[in-house]
């Protein structure tokens, strides 16, 4: 056991009359918020709260602090000389519950205890004290069953069974129709449980009983599901948890008590109005156990009209001081309303939205702050389609969900026949093992894609993103078969080339058969086809407007599209796009273009090479134009090629079997043996380490040149056409300045041939992709050559870590984020320890060397909401993201300009 080392505090506990609503961090937010409303005068139970600081040293140590027990005394005895009784004393005993309160909610994760103080003697005090034995009982078997589950460790299906045969026994269907006699005898039954399973008696000493569930509290801050929870909703795992210990008051008494929870609006759609539920001669955990129906909270008025008014205005009173839709759970004991919990409360996404606005309406908060109750990952569940919830679909299988959206359709297995049959008018889902740039078309035609293999950050995911395509990626339980056109699912069902399948981009999963979708309002509001009006879709898009109105005018980052046609420009433009921060010129070169760059590849000479590029000059030129037409007036960013040439060539096993075959029957196969030879030649252990970006620039005479010229020649012609192209040309996988001075000596000189054959002036800046960990540590040599960075974060996170990002994801990445290794995927959001900090070096770095350096990023990162923040903090110009990721990035920028003036709110 290691040493105690207690922090430097004050004290461990504080009164409820002592904290205030922003001592949350040591507090915790339960702690802090009743505190806050017993300052307000509400109704609350006395009561004391232990601090974070004490569970710290308990779980660093395991034991508590050698204060903590004699303030808890000092604190009970003042308890109890408020209260006028004694914890578990023979007659009118007073009792306690034990409840967890991390600062940030985390519903259900954690343990709590109540009637603690109860024992064979004290609740016979109670029984008289109330006059009813029947609540003394029921309360006496509540504590034995959630001390013997929480504390110590009881299977509580064991008590769930007892109680199940004491119904039975007595005939009835619920708890309340067991009598004082049938709880006496279930206590006694209870008891026996803890005896055999824990291998000790009950506690009957309260103290006992009060400090076990404290320690039980303090430990289940790391029970698999809290640290689970943690993980998913990125809360830092060191916070520890807060102990309220709070004098018992008692829904249980009969048709004059009960508890409920309510909400001053619904959470669900943010409207206002009386939401809630409330459950008679009930405690706080009936209600969440869902043991009895409840009934409305609006139906407590006939119940009782006095608590209700009196609730009612504890809610207004809450809300306009929290300035927000509060979550509330109280309890009535005969006639008495008590407050016992308030936090600022869950809400969907939608429901964010609308109360942000509301709230601004109502002078409660700015536009800022409605600015700060909103994040980008909400505004992504609003953009994308989703499943109908109610629909009963067999789901096959999981996989990671790569890119949101709902999409059905039927199931194909290469891009031909997905092609072929979305020109026929059918929705298709294109199954792969993993896709590769020659799947393109058939992931354009198809409505989403799913892949048994890769990750987030595969290449069926991050086209999927530009395209804004659902995809689900790494479904490894599914057994995808191309050459048969099948997939076998768990349980060994077999889906055929044709069969209907729906995947969902939001939770990886996948189902047979087709589930109905729900369209986003949303997207249709930001391609410009709907406007607010009167129903429940127009308010929510009426407050999605004017909260990115608001964060438009707020942001400093640029936010730009990653796009590499005029399709997808154009709807990257309607989505607010400032510009293309990334076109990948290699997705221009699949299709009806394979065969000339297989013919560049083949040529043996240099008469060969330059017919080639003759002929895909003309190409690329009318892709850059109409690039330029679509975002005139805004830059646009153009990749010079990156990938290794054999991705444009015949798989080499497929390759190899069809020479093999031409050679048994004796066919011609010359030119089939000429690509399998190239394909030999060009082979790579390590592709993505290998001849690509810049070096191929280097290695293959007149292609880049090829390729600057069709821009030139581009701007030029749109120049002669009275647009205004703004061009600029990027240059990948640089690791050397020398690498960029070589390019862009040849780049310069193609730059000014064009300008002397058209008699336009061109001004096209050049720069570069930082994504090599060299590049970034001598970016200030690299800015030399350079009017602009662009940080490629997808490459850089990987040579960083030493990743192969098609592979990892899919292989240990969810073993280390169950070890906690990772809170979140690095492809995910920025490492900003590692790749951050390579980033906010060679940006410093680079603009010493050039103060008007452009910086941008045009990785995956620059749509993931919590890396926009980080990109604003370094001092980046712009963020590039795919198309339908804009409105998030921009909502995040405004965010992120927020946060840097003031405090952050989670």
């Amino acid at each position: 056991m290691s040493e105690n080392k207690e922090p430097h505090v004050a004290k461990f506990v504080y009164d409820f009359t002592e904290g205030n609503k922003d001592l949350k961090d040591l507090l915790g937010g339960k702690g802090a918020n009743l505190a806050e409303m017993t300052n307000l005068g509400l109704p609350v139970p006395p009561g004391f709260t232990i601090t974070t600081d004490a569970c710290k040293v308990y779980l660093d140590s395991g034991e508590e602090p050698a204060a903590l027990r004699d303030e808890v005394s000092a604190h009970l005895d003042a308890l109890e000389q408020r209260m006028g009784k004694k914890l578990g004393q023979a007659d009118d005993p007073l009792l306690v519950s034990v409840r967890s309160g991390a600062k940030f909610s985390m519903p259900g994760m954690m343990d709590t205890v109540l009637n603690i103080g109860l024992s064979d003697k004290s609740v016979q005090g109670l029984a008289a004290q109330a006059g009813d034995d029947r609540f003394a009982w029921d309360s006496y078997r509540r504590l034995i069953q959630m001390f013997g589950k929480t504390v110590l460790g009881v299977d509580g299906d064991l008590f769930e069974e007892a109680l199940d045969k004491a119904k039975e026994a007595k005939k009835v269907t619920v708890d309340t129709d067991l009598e004082a006699a049938d709880l006496k005898k279930l206590v006694t039954a209870f008891k026996k449980i803890v005896k055999k399973e824990a291998g000790r008696d009950f506690p009957q000493d309260a103290r006992e009983q009060m400090d076990l569930a404290i320690h039980a509290v303090f430990d289940s801050w790391n029970t698999d599901r809290a640290k689970l929870y943690r993980r998913q909703e990125r809360i830092p795992g060191d916070l520890g948890t807060a102990v309220n210990v709070c004098s018992m008051v008692f829904g249980n008494l009969g048709p004059d008590s009960g508890t409920g929870v309510a909400f001053t609006r619904d959470p669900a759609s943010g409207h206002q109005g009386v939401y809630g539920d409330y459950l008679q001669n009930a405690q706080g955990e009936d209600v969440v156990a869902g043991i009895r129906n409840t009934v409305p909270l609006a139906e407590l008025e006939q119940i009782d009209k006095k608590s209700y008014e009196q609730l009612m205005q504890i809610m207004e009173t809450l809300e306009n001081h929290y300035k927000d839709l509060c979550d509330i759970e109280f309890t009535i004991e005969r006639g008495q309303l008590w407050m016992l919990q308030t936090r600022v409360g869950k809400r969907t996404a939608g429901a964010a939205f609308r109360i942000a606005t509301q709230l601004v309406d109502q002078g409660l908060i700015d536009e800022a702050e409605a600015l700060q109750r909103v994040t980008g990952a909400q505004l992504a569940q609003l953009m994308f389609p989703r499943f109908d919830e109610d629909a009963k679909v067999a789901q096959v299988g999981r996989g990671i969900a790569a890119s949101p959206g709902a999409a059905v359709g039927k199931a194909v297995f290469d891009s031909y026949t997905a092609v072929k049959w979305s020109r026929s008018g059918e929705k298709v889902i294109l199954v792969r093992r993993e896709t590769n740039p020659d799947d393109l078309d058939g992931m354009i035609a198809a409505e989403g894609i799913l892949t048994s293999r890769g990750g987030k950050t595969s290449h069926a995911a991050v086209v999927a993103r530009g395209m804004g395509k659902t995809c689900v990626c790494g479904a490894e339980e599914l057994e995808v078969d191309t050459k048969r056109r099948r997939m076998t699912v768990p349980g060994g069902h077999v889906v055929e080339e044709g069969d209907l399948i729906s995947i969902d981009g939001s939770s990886g999963k996948v189902y047979l058969g087709e589930v109905p979708v729900v369209p986003s309002p949303v997207v249709e509001y930001f391609e410009g086809r709907m406007h607010a009006g009167a129903n429940d879709a127009d308010e929510l898009v009426e407050a999605v407007h004017r909260i990115m109105a608001f964060a438009d005018r707020k942001r400093r980052l640029r936010v730009r599209a990653n796009a590499d046609n005029a399709e997808d420009a154009m709807r990257a433009r309607r989505f607010g796009a400032q510009g293309i921060g990334l076109c990948r010129t290699e997705h221009m070169f699949l299709g009806d273009r394979r065969e000339l760059v297989e013919r560049l590849i083949l040529a043996d000479t240099e008469a060969e090479r330059e017919e080639s590029l003759k002929a895909l000059l003309p190409l690329q030129k009318q892709d850059f134009v109409e690039l330029f037409s679509a975002m005139d007036g805004l830059p646009v960013t153009i990749r010079l090629l990156d990938p290794p040439l054999h991705e444009f060539l015949p798989d080499i096993t497929e390759l190899s079997v069809r020479v093999a075959l031409a050679e048994s029957r004796q066919e011609p196969h010359e030119n089939e043996l000429r690509l399998l030879q190239a394909v030999h030649r060009l082979h790579e252990q390590n592709p993505m380490l290998g001849l690509r970006g810049v070096r191929l620039g280097l290695v293959i005479p007149g292609l880049f040149t090829m390729q600057v010229r069709a821009i030139a020649e581009a701007a030029a012609e749109r120049k002669n056409a009275k647009g205004d192209p703004r061009a600029e040309i990027m240059i990948p996988l640089v690791g050397t300045v020398q690498e960029l001075e070589i390019v862009r000596e040849e780049a310069d000189q193609v730059v000014a041939e064009v300008e002397a054959a058209t008699g336009v002036e061109l001004k096209l800046s050049i720069g570069t992709m930082i994504e090599l960990p060299r590049a970034a540590l001598t970016a200030g040599q690299i800015a030399e050559a350079a009017e602009f960075f662009s940080f490629g974060t997808n490459d850089l996170t990987q040579t960083v870590w030493g990743f192969s990002r098609d592979d990892v994801e899919a292989s240990f990445f969810t073993a280390y984020l169950e070890k906690g290794i990772f809170g979140v995927s690095p492809f995910e959001t920025i490492d900003k320890d590692g790749v951050g900090s390579l980033v906010k070096l060679a940006a410093e770095a680079g603009r010493r060397t050039r103060p008007d350096l452009k910086l941008g990023v045009c990785g995956e990162h620059g749509g993931d909401p919590e890396s926009v923040h980080f990109f604003h903090q370094v001092g980046l110009d712009y963020v590039s993201c795919s198309p339908f990721r804009i409105p998030v990035a921009r909502l995040e920028a405004g965010r992120a300009a927020i946060t840097a003036n003031g405090s952050d709110h989670r």
